[in-house]
């Protein structure tokens, strides 16, 4: 192994963007091009379309999207769920990061360089929006040492107007993801004296994603960002990292046209990989806090492969074991036990989701009152009712009983319930003394809603009776 290998970890002990003495040295990545960047576009383009398009969209008069924190209203996918349903909210998050902990164990920080918010809009948005304006690395670097004249206004002004009026649109995008689209029209086209609080979240938050953006950048994976830290404890020998393969490529060495490789390695030493980085990192050290497994440094190192007639590869996704071994191993004790943590949480999500019903009822005689003489020998019973609205429409119950005759009165108003709401109430059953046979007789109540049966509850109705009677 050649010493240009640094294996000692000493690279661990500083950030590749942290001068000595504390400063901050900026990143000029060069602007990357191949099959993983091509496809890292397309997921892209849909995530994006799925973020700013999705609080537009309505199904039956309701976004498709809401995640009303405040209010403690969701609508995903059209489905409703409020604070009733936090049971499946807590399953829903612990099988989510279940599953982070999975794919990273298994694959690393997949999430980090293709799904994760910060990564799609720095390099798929405004990372290009920069190179379009002001060229790529080389000559950035050259306009940020150039005096100040028309031109560098010009393209500075212009970049930095773009990146805040992205930043507001992100702010107000997240704000429709939480509100609703409607409310924010409301708050958009209405005078900025009656949403003074609102106004000023939004620029809160625009300028926090205009700094984040524009300046911040790579720092938040680094510095702020609890996963990247956190995956140093969940990777493996075994994980599937973008890794260089050390065994093929070292020692280094240039290579002049013309000339055959014989005692160096597959790596050339051209940088290319370094350059592209868009945290500043050298991935041939290995696997690093900073990597986001973005696939640039992949991209760039099989377009100088495909040059130098070599096979694809030198940088790829790969384990230190598989590198080592050339034996993929990816069902390790580690990866199967997350595995079945996360089917056993789907599955118990799935079933409480599937049984879920928009209303939920409860009925039961109360508790502590025996059953009541009335007029033309009749005895009543008082029962409970407790309904939970999961729905965004205005609920009104209707109670029938199906198996026997009697009559339901109810006690004080009638049963309606709110959207996302909740209604107790109270009702009375009387039964012919004749209807009677045994002690607790089975009871079928139907619940109605707008004329369709929604559920039948089965209880008892308590009441006493006479045996000779009975018997005859």
């Amino acid at each position: 192994m050649s010493e240009n290998f640094d294996n000692d970890g000493s690279f661990r002990d500083s950030l590749s963007t942290v001068t000595e003495d504390g400063k901050r040295v900026w990143v000029y990545p060069k602007k990357p091009s191949g099959r993983f960047y091509s496809a890292r576009k397309i997921l892209s383009y849909f995530l994006l379309a799925f973020l700013f398009l999705a609080p537009l969209i309505k199904i039956d008069g309701r976004p498709l999207m809401l995640l009303n924190i405040l209010e403690r209203k969701f609508i995903i996918f059209g489905i409703p769920f409020g604070p009733h349903d936090f049971h499946l909210f807590v399953l829903a998050m612990i099988a989510t990061i279940v599953g982070i902990f999975l794919f990273t164990v298994v694959y690393g920080r997949i999430f980090c360089g293709w799904i994760c918010p910060q990564t799609i809009f720095m390099e798929l948005l405004f990372r290009r929006i920069e190179y379009f304006i002001e060229g790529d690395a080389n000559k950035q670097r050259a306009l940020n040492k150039a005096p100040w004249n028309g031109s560098k206004y010009f393209k500075k002004i212009s970049k930095h107007v773009i990146f805040f009026g992205i930043s507001f649109l992100i702010a107000n995008t997240f704000l429709a993801w939480i509100i609703g689209i409607d409310e924010l029209i409301t708050i958009v086209t209405a005078p900025p004296s009656q949403h003074l609080g609102g106004l000023f979240a939004i620029t809160v938050f625009s300028f926090a994603f205009y700094f984040v953006f524009s300046s911040f950048r790579e720092q938040v994976c680094t510095l702020i960002c609890p996963y990247g830290r956190l995956q140093g404890v969940m990777l493996d020998q075994n994980s599937i990292v973008i890794a260089y393969d050390y065994e093929r490529g070292e020692p280094r060495g240039k290579l002049k046209r013309g000339e055959a490789r014989t005692e160096n390695g597959d790596c050339i030493d051209c940088h290319l990989c370094v350059d592209v980085c868009p945290t500043g990192i050298d991935i041939r050290n290995g696997t690093q806090l900073e990597c986001i497994n973005c696939t640039a440094c992949i991209d760039a190192c099989d377009a100088v492969m495909d040059k130098i007639d070599k096979p694809r590869g030198l940088i790829r996704y790969a384990s230190k074991n598989e590198i080592e071994t050339k034996i993929r191993k990816i069902f390790t004790p580690r990866a199967i036990s997350y595995t079945f943590i996360l089917f056993l949480l789907i599955g118990i999500f799935s079933f409480l989701f599937a049984t879920r019903s928009d209303i939920e009822l409860r009925i039961f005689r109360t508790p502590g009152v025996l059953y009541q003489e009335q007029p033309d020998d009749k005895i009543s019973n008082l029962y409970d009712v407790e309904i939970t609205n999961k729905t965004f429409d205005n609920f009104s119950a209707e109670l029938k009983l199906t198996n026997i005759a009697g009559e339901i009165k109810l006690i004080g108003t009638d049963l309606k319930v709110a959207p996302h709401g909740e209604a107790d109430g109270k009702f009375m059953i009387v039964l012919d003394k004749h209807e009677i046979n045994k002690l607790l007789t089975p009871i079928n109540i139907e619940v109605k809603a707008n004329g369709k049966v929604i559920e039948i509850i089965k209880t008892t109705f308590l009441g006493k009776f006479d045996r000779k009677e009975t018997q005859k």
